[in-house]
């Protein structure tokens, strides 16, 4: 029986896809399951490792009955997750010693208070070129340490594995044999050198933290090994891992430096391609691993959002002027503008590339005659300034200019806030007919691991219709709204002062 499939699985902050793809990269099923996120006190956000785990089998074994496959028709496993979330378990028990905490949550900022008040950050910028902040695994790491019982004398007695999602479902799908990561992924954690491609010996010294608890890093594109048959009814190879953005940019087709890509989803996240060179950001922004493909490593400049959606799920849940995520578009079409109003979505405090994570959200420009309407295009409106801070931000630092950005996630789909996403950059903005383009990246490189493609020209080739929103907004309106945009910043950042 032919191989002619690739099985991808995409474990995301708030649900887990399975999505299977032909050799012609298209999909051909799709499953998903939500999985529950736990905030216990305030700024905290932890996720149950067993439920990750257990709802990625079951799309994984949907997704194949949907397309009435065969498991001895999948060529590979595709692996991508979301990143800097922390696990870490048990080798001999299988069982993690504490939840999944999230790459959202802020549980750990005494720790990162710590290691900037002893010095480290330069050090650890050098050798990473990731700030100190509660957004990255290593922090994670140490709080479980400083706080779980027992967990460094576990340490110690060689028992305890740590990872990020990627590297627990790939130890879950073998059978415990697979412990590994990718490039991508490792250089999220604030512990690995990116030049030298290893865990820094340096910083886990001035962490604590045990060698041996770390997996192995591997390139993306890289047979991993196999899974147990008993999971989905075969031995399929493990054929490539790495973070979802990372995937996403590749399955963007962004291969070469100056493109760049944003995903529009709880958080959001802006990437460009700056190929085999390791740009030092100047403005705030991270320099990081976007793939590993043979002995070839490409990097990539990243502007991270923390909260994107989530301004949206707050205009649902929170204060109950909005029904559904897709009537925020026809909603906003009411209005020819946001009268004036601003709205800074800062819940989780301001990330790139202004790191304060003390700010709080803020609405400016109120009036008695500003509606819901205006409320809801202001929310949107806030997505698109977030975007261009980090396109401004990033601009001076890349050695090819951006001609056109990409886009994806949920968001990706409101034709209202594409359209003003490129009036307020003034660059066309460029949105895939497939969705999942994750899962498509993360594909590509399981099928470039195997053979099934053979090089990035082919895969260029693959890639689906689009459309294109080209920018119309004369630029003394283009500067105007975002000079608005920064005062109201500005604002926030010294409201808690």
């Amino acid at each position: 029986m032919k191989k002619q499939y690739i099985l991808a699985l995409d474990s995301g902050s708030v649900k887990n896809r399975a999505v299977i793809i032909n050799r012609e990269g298209q999909i051909c099923s799709y499953a998903e399951k939500k999985i529950s996120m736990y905030t216990p006190h305030e700024s905290w956000v932890e996720q149950d490792p067993d439920e990750i785990w257990s709802t990625q089998l079951f799309v994984a074994r949907k997704a194949i009955k949907l397309a009435r496959l065969e498991p001895s028709e999948i060529a590979a496993i595709a692996v991508t997750n979301q990143r800097e979330t922390t696990i870490v378990w048990d080798e001999k028990t299988g069982r993690p010693i504490y939840p999944a905490i999230s790459w959202q949550s802020r549980q750990t900022g005494d720790i990162c208070k710590r290691l900037l008040k002893e010095g480290y950050q330069e050090e650890i910028w050098q050798k990473t070129s990731l700030v100190i902040a509660p957004y990255f695994s290593g922090t994670k790491l140490c709080w479980i340490f400083e706080n779980v019982p027992g967990a460094r004398e576990l340490a110690q007695k060689g028992r305890l594995r740590f990872g990020t999602v990627d590297t627990w479902l790939m130890w879950k799908l073998s059978g415990g044999k697979v412990f590994a990561t990718d490039y991508s992924n490792a250089s999220r954690t604030m512990l690995f050198h990116i030049k030298d491609l290893t865990w820094d010996e340096d910083i886990l010294e001035a962490l604590d933290i045990p060698r041996q608890i770390l997996p192995d890093v591997y390139p993306s594109s890289h047979l991993y090994g196999e899974t147990a048959a008993n999971w989905l009814g075969a031995r399929i190879p493990i054929a490539s891992c790495i973070g979802n953005q990372q995937a996403d940019l590749f399955g963007e087709v962004c291969f070469k430096p100056g493109e760049a890509k944003n995903s529009y989803g709880v958080g959001s996240f802006f990437l460009v391609n700056t190929g085999d060179c390791h740009v030092r950001s100047k403005n705030g922004l991270v320099t990081t691993i976007a793939w590993g493909i043979g002995d070839k490593v490409t990097y990539a400049l990243e502007g991270s959002t923390l909260v994107s959606g989530i301004s949206l799920e707050w205009l649902k849940h929170g204060i109950g002027i909005l029904d559904s995520m897709p009537e925020s578009e026809w909603i906003a079409k009411r209005v020819p503008d946001t009268n004036g109003v601003y709205l800074v979505p800062s819940f989780r405090g301001l990330s790139a590339p202004y790191w304060d994570m003390e700010s709080k959200g803020l609405i400016v420009g109120l009036s008695d005659d500003v509606n819901r309407a205006h409320i809801i295009r202001a929310a949107l409106a806030a997505l698109a300034y977030q975007v261009r801070d980090i396109y401004e931000a990033l601009s001076p630092d890349i050695p090819v200019p951006i001609k056109e950005l990409k886009v994806s996630g949920g968001a990706s789909q409101n034709n209202l806030l594409m359209q003003f996403q490129a009036d307020i950059m003034g660059l066309p903005v460029i949105r895939p007919e497939i969705m999942e383009t994750t899962a498509l990246g993360a594909a590509y490189l399981a099928g470039l691991a195997i053979g099934f493609w053979q090089n990035l020209d082919e895969l260029r080739k693959l890639w689906p219709p689009y459309v294109r929103y080209e920018p119309h907004m004369d630029e003394v309106e283009r500067e105007r709204l975002y000079d608005g945009w920064q005062v109201a910043v500005e604002q926030a950042m010294a409201g808690m002062r």
